[in-house]
């Protein structure tokens, strides 16, 4: 079983190695989301919490319905 770690505020230093986390692809990458079960199971959880994620990151232009809105840039 994963051990769980959580993402504290004003936390020094890079987090270790958890899950799918590798600390060695850290970089700065705003305005992405990942949401998976660790064991593959599926759920309404996982899709409201996708969905959260997706109005989140609308104001960086990541829904792609108006791409000149948006702060990421155009592909």
């Amino acid at each position: 079983m994963p051990r769980r770690q959580s993402f504290v505020k004003g936390q020094v230093g890079m987090p270790s190695r958890v899950g799918l986390y590798n600390p060695a692809f850290e970089h700065d990458a705003c305005g992405v989301a990942m949401v998976v079960d660790m064991h593959g199971r599926r759920s309404r959880d996982i899709v409201d919490k996708a969905i959260t994620a997706l109005v989140n990151l609308e104001h960086r232009g990541a829904q792609g319905a108006e791409p000149h809105t948006g702060d990421a840039p155009a592909s």
